[in-house]
């Protein structure tokens, strides 16, 4: 019988080797009392190659300290990058999220390769673009979707009135009922389908010529110059967690000079707002530009009669909109110029606008977005504004990560 025990007594003398595979520590940390529900976690992919030689996006296991397993997703550096000798060199950061409770301003999270392929994540963020409709560009994660338009769609209809006509670089808004993605689905039911709420959501939202939810222009001082449709696309990542895009706009005259601008949206699973880096380029010698980011002042039909009103806290640097209305639930609308970037508000005849100061060749960040009752998430104002409140104290207070390698 004594031989038998041999097979156990290596087991249970290997038992410690495997549990001592090297690992990843990341510890965050962050000084906010309140909770932060799907915050967003970032790890350069050199620094995961650094703890685990050779690790591959399949083959990886991220866990927080309770020990459960996180949705991660792997980003590229480019397009076809490529890594002939597998030491990661195509791959650009690790992203997870963890929700932090308030008061909870530290979190411990473990990364390690496994040899189990990890299946796909559901996609809760994601962007494309659409050529079934003109050149539509859109994007969503699990709260909400939007888009906007190409110059396919500003150009000129041969024969007239065939084709539907919009100059406009202002964003749409489609309100979403669900957590999964829609919007490959309300493409294929074809155009104008998803004006009617199926059970899904809809596009109750109008945007014409306006700036919609956080289209930008220059102001100066007593009129806002805009673009027309974006230009150029480029998708950089794309899911499960974060889907990150770039537009780029063409040059237009803004009072005296001519710009352009280039805008980078990062779409976060679980978060109404996004955020977006505009860099503004100019002719001349111009040392610094008023950009002006705006709301759409009336985005309903009027005779639908909504009550509409705005909400701006300067020392947030937000302007909340929140339109109620009998026919098609309310919607919240909100910008966030956070910290010293903030320059004010201004108005036009059909756009709110929250301004900010911008040296051309600097990105400018912001956040924009919104949210529905219908979705559950927003079912008064007040919880509206209370969200806003809460992403841009968030805005100005980022979370610390650092990294560690544990045997």
């Amino acid at each position: 019988m004594i031989p038998r025990l041999a097979p156990l007594l290596a087991a249970a003398l290997l038992a410690p080797l495997a549990s001592a595979a090297e690992q990843l520590v990341v510890t965050v940390t962050h000084s906010l009392d309140a909770a932060r529900p799907s915050e967003t976690i970032t790890v350069p992919w050199a620094e995961v190659n650094a703890a685990l030689p050779h690790a591959l996006l399949q083959k990886l296991v991220v866990k927080d300290t309770a020990g459960r397993s996180l949705v991660y997703q792997v980003t590229n550096v480019a397009p076809l990058a490529k890594d002939p000798e597998k030491r990661g060199a195509a791959y650009g950061e690790l992203i997870f999220q963890y929700d932090f409770a308030a008061g909870e301003k530290s979190a411990t999270f473990t990364v390690e390769k496994t040899e189990e392929v990890v299946p796909a994540f559901p996609v809760k963020a994601f962007a494309r673009y659409v050529p079934e409709r003109l050149d539509d560009f859109a994007w969503e994660n699990d709260r909400i979707a939007h888009r906007i338009y190409g110059q396919a769609l500003a150009a000129p209809s041969e024969p007239a009135g065939v084709k539907e006509v919009l100059v406009t670089s202002g964003i749409d808004i489609w309100c979403k009922r669900v957590r999964y993605p829609i919007v490959d689905r309300w493409y294929n039911k074809g155009h104008d389908h998803y004006h009617t709420d199926e059970g899904e959501g809809m596009d109750t939202y109008s945007v014409g010529t306006a700036r919609g939810c956080g289209g930008t222009g220059i102001w100066d001082g007593s009129r806002l110059h805009v673009g027309r449709n974006y230009k150029a696309w480029r998708v950089i990542a794309n899911g499960p967690v974060r889907a990150v895009f770039e537009l780029t706009f063409d040059t237009w005259a803004a009072g005296g000079v001519f710009v352009s601008e280039t805008k980078r949206y990062t779409v976060d699973a679980g978060h109404n707002l996004d955020r977006i880096e505009s860099t503004f380029t100019s002719s001349g010698k111009t040392p610094e530009l008023t950009v002006a980011i705006g709301i759409v002042k009336d985005p309903t039909d009027k005779r639908k009669k909504p009550q509409i009103d705005f909400t701006p806290v300067a020392p947030a640097g937000s302007l909340a909109q929140w339109t109620a209305e009998s026919v098609n639930g309310d919607l919240g609308v909100a910008v966030i110029v956070p910290g010293s970037e903030f320059a004010g508000y201004a108005e036009d005849e059909v756009n709110q606008l929250v301004l900010t100061k911008v040296v051309p060749g600097k990105p400018v960040t912001f956040y924009a977005g919104a949210g529905w009752s219908r979705s559950g998430d927003f079912p008064t104002r007040q919880s509206w504004l209370d969200y806003v409140a809460a992403c841009a104290a968030r805005a100005r207070s980022p979370i610390a990560v650092t990294t560690e390698t544990r045997k």
